[in-house]
């Protein structure tokens, strides 16, 4: 059944990322209509998380904002498909990196380095990137069930440079570029919900009462004293973005604990809310809220 589903899905996929982005955004058009009309697809779960994040607005704003974030989603999942078919010069023009200088000075000054970044505008382009840095990209992903499409999608997303891991093989892959002194560029999108048993750290998301965080990018760069860098996305227009690296620290090992994971959520807020139909509300990013386990000591700020 499985290769049957790749073997279904594949010409598809196929023949979709071979249309214009004219053709595919008539159909994100009319994809829009079915998700947010029709299926009403997490329509709940986006209308919490934005009455959580943004309680100062009147049910008309929130509503502006919910009927761009689907439009935005649509587009997102055209780009998504016709990634598979774009070739380097055609994603450099629609995606482009305008301080990777940055990142390869960092490189050069013998520094690895951690990115971190949300799940905002379109990240799904982001592992165009190897093409233009000195160290190795990599970046993390959770298995997928089917083989064949797991291959399929490991095979194209690195088809640039770089390496996509699964994400209990992290530290071990990182191990072996210590060991083998080779230069590394880890990307991290930490921004959605951990489960609550394994939070060792809790805070609060936007102005609601404490939420779990990920902590696991400063983990990694204060045990191997990387740089701690954040990348901002930015929409330019349907179809175009734009990435600005803003470095953290150099020297993470100088922060107490949480203190790096507070500044990029910090960031992350002040990015959402510059254009927060952009960024992906279909996550129940606010779950755990007022579920803070009474039996685990868990540090809070």
């Amino acid at each position: 059944m499985q290769r049957l589903s790749y073997i279904f899905l594949y010409p598809l996929i196929l023949l979709f990322s071979r249309l214009t982005f004219w053709i595919l955004y008539r159909i994100a058009d009319l994809l829009y209509i079915v998700i947010y009309y029709i299926a009403g697809y997490r329509k709940k779960v986006v209308r919490r998380n934005l009455l959580l994040a943004f309680p100062d607005k009147n049910d008309s704003e929130r509503k502006t904002i919910e009927k761009k974030f689907y439009r935005h989603f649509a587009d997102l999942f055209i780009e998504m498909i016709k990634a598979f078919q774009m070739r380097l010069p055609q994603m450099q023009k629609h995606f482009v990196f305008n301080n990777v200088e940055l990142l390869n000075n960092l490189t050069s000054a013998g520094k690895d380095i951690i990115v971190v970044g949300g799940h905002y505008a379109n990240w799904e382009w982001v592992f165009s990137l190897a093409a233009l840095t000195k160290a190795f990209p990599i970046a993390t992903y959770l298995k997928i069930n089917n083989p064949y499409i797991e291959k399929f999608m490991l095979k194209n997303r690195s088809r640039f440079g770089g390496e996509l891991i699964e994400t209990k093989n992290l530290r071990k892959t990182l191990k072996k570029y210590v060991f083998q002194d080779r230069r590394f560029i880890l990307g991290l999108l930490a921004d959605q919900s951990p489960q609550r048993h394994k939070a060792k750290y809790w805070r609060a998301f936007f102005d609601t009462s404490p939420v779990p965080v990920f902590t696991g990018p400063e983990e990694l760069a204060k045990q191997y004293n990387t740089a701690f860098v954040f990348m901002k996305i930015n929409k330019l227009k349907r179809g175009y973005y734009s990435v600005d690296f803003e470095l953290i620290t150099e020297n993470p090992t100088e922060f107490e604990n949480y203190d790096l994971t507070d500044i990029y959520i910090q960031k992350l807020e002040q990015q959402i809310k510059t254009e927060p139909s952009y960024y992906l509300w279909t996550h129940n990013r606010f779950k755990h809220l007022n579920k803070m386990p009474a039996n685990k000591k868990v540090v809070v700020k």
